[in-house]
């Protein structure tokens, strides 16, 4: 194995705040662009996990972490990495329009990148670029989704709905989306106005009003598919939104439904 050269070590502390949770690296002196490549490939799906879910702390955990292997390969490395990186940064791109990202926003900046890795020739602006890419697709990101409900709230909701059933808590939530607890209830808040508990009581009565029209479930079953108690405290909370208890919103919606068949029974057939 090839020495390092003095004041590498350096540069790659510079590069990753959790330098002592890194494995040592394996290098073979012959293919050191395939050991890049094998260690990112590896690290592709939870990068794109985080662009997808716009938290950019695991995402710069991560592009620090592939730094520190492009450094370990020490002056072996070629033109070929630079095909790597771009390749990087498009996946990512790819992510951030599933993400709801600007897709004619990020082509345009797609020929930016690449011109200016074309320039580059040193290890300090590799990893300047990289960052700072990393950066602007964020933005990208977050300046179209103010115009719209965020992913991460679209994330809450459609969670909320397929574990409604259990008790489920703002904690649990939060991981799931990858925030912090306060800055999701800051989300929620800021975007349908109300808050964790709030919410996830609005998803269970409208999970029980489709179930209260469509099937012909008793109330306690119903109380339990949704995640209430006991049939009273769905009751309680039921009548609190909707201004009227679920039976009374059965018997009305199954009034409407007799009304509107006996109106097309009357009307004669072609």
């Amino acid at each position: 194995m090839k020495p390092r050269p003095a004041g590498r070590d350096s540069q790659v502390m510079s590069l990753h705040t959790h330098r002592n949770d890194l494995a040592p690296v394996a290098r073979e002196d012959e293919w050191p662009f395939d050991r890049i490549r094998e260690f990112y490939l590896y690290e592709e799906p939870a990068l794109l996990v985080a662009i997808k879910h716009g938290d950019r702390r695991e995402a710069r955990r991560i592009i620090n972490h592939l730094l520190v292997h492009i450094y370990s390969a020490g002056e072996e490395r070629s033109e070929l990495l630079k095909g790597l990186l771009l390749e990087l940064v498009v996946m990512i791109s790819r992510a951030a329009v599933e993400a709801g990202a600007s897709q004619t926003e990020l082509l345009g900046m797609r020929f930016s990148h690449l011109a200016e890795l074309a320039e580059i020739d040193d290890d300090e602006a590799l990893a300047a670029w990289l960052r700072g890419t990393l950066e602007r697709i964020f933005t990208a990101m977050e300046r179209h989704q103010s115009f719209d409900v965020p992913v991460l709230v679209r994330s809450s909701l459609g969670f909320m709905r397929q574990h409604m059933a259990r008790e489920l808590t703002r904690g649990e939530l939060a991981r799931h989306v990858g925030i912090s607890p306060g800055h999701l209830t800051q989300l929620l808040k800021e975007r349908t106005g109300r808050s964790f508990v709030e919410l996830l009581r609005e998803v269970r009565v409208q999970a029980a009003c489709e179930m209260l029209l469509q099937t012909p479930r008793s109330l306690a079953e119903i109380a339990a598919d949704c995640g209430f108690c006991d049939q009273s405290y769905l009751t309680h909370v039921f009548k609190a939104l909707r201004g009227m208890t679920p039976k009374q919103y059965r018997d009305t919606s199954r009034s409407a439904e007799v009304i509107n068949g006996t109106s097309k029974g009357s009307d004669p057939s072609p």
